[in-house]
């Protein structure tokens, strides 16, 4: 497995790096957008203050440790992509889980991250398979994963509890295969 420390992954209009202290002010000018929030997981909260920045910059949220990086857009952090790796029965497997911006939506960007991101993150981690989950109504994302390779492999019923109320999710996957 790779140090992912020191990794920066520069990809056509971006840069996956680390997260650092000084992306607080970026992180909440673009997560505190309901729309951004409304398909993730409750972890990422609406509105996002800067106690709910300081609590993931911290490590609170999400292992930084783990393959978790900022989506850097001119030298700012406009969303982020990480991958949590599974272990024991489920060892060689990640899960998938990104953000963007509202303001950078539709131009193809995320497609963009998630193709460059996976390819390495199997490399360097030594994965044979990587899954991500999006809402039923969360189209786009979908788009995004079937861009970047994935196959659906079905509906997962009531499977993502979000605001208390259990919602239907895709289940994707990437295999090394593939």
């Amino acid at each position: 497995m790779v140090d992912a420390s020191d990794v920066r992954l520069r990809g056509d209009g971006f840069v996956l790096r680390r997260w650092k202290a000084e992306d607080a002010r970026w992180l909440i000018r673009h997560a505190n957008d309901a729309e951004v929030a409304a398909p993730l997981s409750d972890r990422f909260p609406h509105p996002y203050r800067r106690e709910d920045a300081w609590r993931f910059l911290a490590g609170e949220v999400v292992n930084l440790e783990e393959p978790v990086f900022a989506i850097d857009i001119d030298g700012r952090a406009c969303g982020g992509i990480g991958a949590r790796l599974l272990g024991g029965d489920h060892q060689g497997s990640a899960e998938l889980g990104y953000w963007l911006g509202r303001r950078f939506w539709g131009r193809g960007l995320m497609s963009r991250i998630v193709a460059d991101f996976v390819p390495w993150l199997m490399q360097s981690h030594e994965i044979h398979r990587v899954q991500a989950v999006v809402l039923t109504q969360n189209p786009a994302s979908a788009r995004v994963l079937e861009k970047a390779g994935f196959a659906q492999e079905g509906i997962l019923r009531q499977a993502f509890l979000k605001q208390g109320r259990p919602h239907d999710v895709r289940m994707y996957a990437r295999v090394r295969a593939d």
